[in-house]
């Protein structure tokens, strides 16, 4: 990957500090292969510049990541994607908990009971991977 090849158009929205929604992206683009393990990403200042965002909030999303270990520098070598596998699993099973913890969330407030909820997501699933009904 370049070092502009996909990090241009990326939407920060205002409701989450802008450093973890490039934590979450990173994440995001190592669960889908856009990031691979060991590869050397963008440093701080070209990040900076790639997201339009403050060099400071690229240096905090980098110092979070450092310390999740997704990512790892060491002297002056450029930053790379952790190889540690351990890491690189709890990636996507922690993607998908927080999807589900923020959809539940949202439908306990309008009071759906879980057997609805439950088909509903069934059928939506299946509707989405161009299956029918669940079987």
């Amino acid at each position: 990957m370049t070092n502009e090849e996909g990090w241009k158009d990326v939407a920060f929205n205002s409701r989450d500090p802008v450093y973890l929604q490039v934590v979450r992206l990173f994440m995001e683009k190592l669960v889908t292969g856009r990031l691979a393990a060991g590869q050397v990403i963008p440093s701080r200042r070209e990040l900076a510049s790639l997201l339009k965002i403050n060099p400071n909030t690229a240096q905090k999303a980098y110092k979070e990541m450092e310390e999740r270990r997704l990512i790892v520098t060491e002297g002056n070598a450029p930053s790379r994607v952790t190889e540690d596998a351990g890491v690189l699993r709890g990636i996507r099973a922690a993607l998908v908990e927080e999807a589900a913890d923020e959809f539940i969330a949202a439908v306990r407030r309008i009071g759906m009971p879980a057997d609805e909820l439950i088909e509903l997501v069934r059928r939506k699933y299946d509707e989405r991977q161009g299956g029918g009904a669940h079987d």
